[in-house]
C-alpha cells in the first residue's frame, strides 16, 4: 500500500511540474510547454519508471563496448 501512494505522489508530482513550466522566473532557464493529455503523461511516467529499473551495471558488455 505505501508503494503504492509513493508512486501515485510521485506521479502527481510529475504531472504538477509538466504543468507549471515554464515558470516565469526572470533569469531562469525555462522548459517548454508540454501540451500533454493525461494520458501521455501517464504514458511517459510509465516509460520513466520502467528505464529507471534497468540495471546498466554491466554496460558495456564487454572491453570493445
Amino acid at each position: 500500500m505505501a508503494g503504492t501512494r509513493t508512486r501515485r505522489g510521485a506521479r502527481a508530482v510529475f504531472a504538477a511540474w509538466m504543468a507549471s513550466q515554464p515558470s516565469g522566473v526572470p533569469g531562469r532557464r525555462q522548459m517548454p510547454q508540454f501540451h500533454l493529455t493525461e494520458q501521455e503523461v501517464s504514458d511517459l511516467a510509465d516509460f520513466l519508471e520502467f528505464v529507471s529499473r534497468i540495471n546498466t551495471q554491466g554496460w558495456p558488455p564487454n572491453d570493445a563496448g
